[in-house]
């Protein structure tokens, strides 16, 4: 069992709303996924399931990768929280991914800096972040949270930058 408080799965910024997921969100989020640009694009049963095992890991971990919504519009323009991804639960990755028309207004800074605060008030003390190093507007992102490179590893898809953020 963790000696980590559960996070708050219910975010709010001055512009922002990051919540849990709901079924209603895989038509948007799998239109997201297919912006990747790898030429594929999940089955929308695929998205639905991703969406289950995401609340199932959230009930099991108490830590939460939740949709953005933006307060004014109410619509969904992408997702950000904390996965064990190629971390551990004690330390886990910040994540973060929006749609390319919501890039460049500071949605990801300020979605991320609240998943940060929520990463504190769990307790942990400890951060990390991968990124590809092609990746420049998302490790500027983490720059600004005050996250610092740790070292590089490679994988299918090029480098990775590893990045770490001691807490608070």
């Amino acid at each position: 069992m963790s000696t980590y408080e559960t996070m708050s799965f219910h975010l709010e910024t001055e512009r922002l709303i990051l919540r849990p997921w709901a079924e209603s969100d895989a038509a948007e989020f799998r239109a997201l996924l297919s912006e990747r640009g790898n030429g594929t694009t999940p089955t929308a049963e695929r998205t639905r399931t991703v969406i289950a095992e995401l609340l199932t890991a959230t009930a099991t971990t108490g830590i939460a990768l939740l949709p953005i919504q933006r307060r004014d519009a109410g619509d969904f323009i992408g997702y950000c929280g904390l996965i064990i991804g190629r971390s551990t639960l004690e330390e886990p990755e910040i994540a973060y991914e929006l749609f390319r028309h919501a890039h460049g207004r500071g949605y990801a800074t300020e979605a991320a800096r609240a998943v940060l605060d929520a990463a504190v008030a769990t307790g942990r003390t400890r951060l990390w972040s991968t990124v590809g190093a092609w990746n420049t507007p998302s490790l500027r992102v983490l720059e600004k949270l005050g996250f610092e490179r740790d070292r590089t590893s490679t994988n299918d898809s090029g480098e990775v930058v590893w990045l770490s953020r001691s807490l608070p």
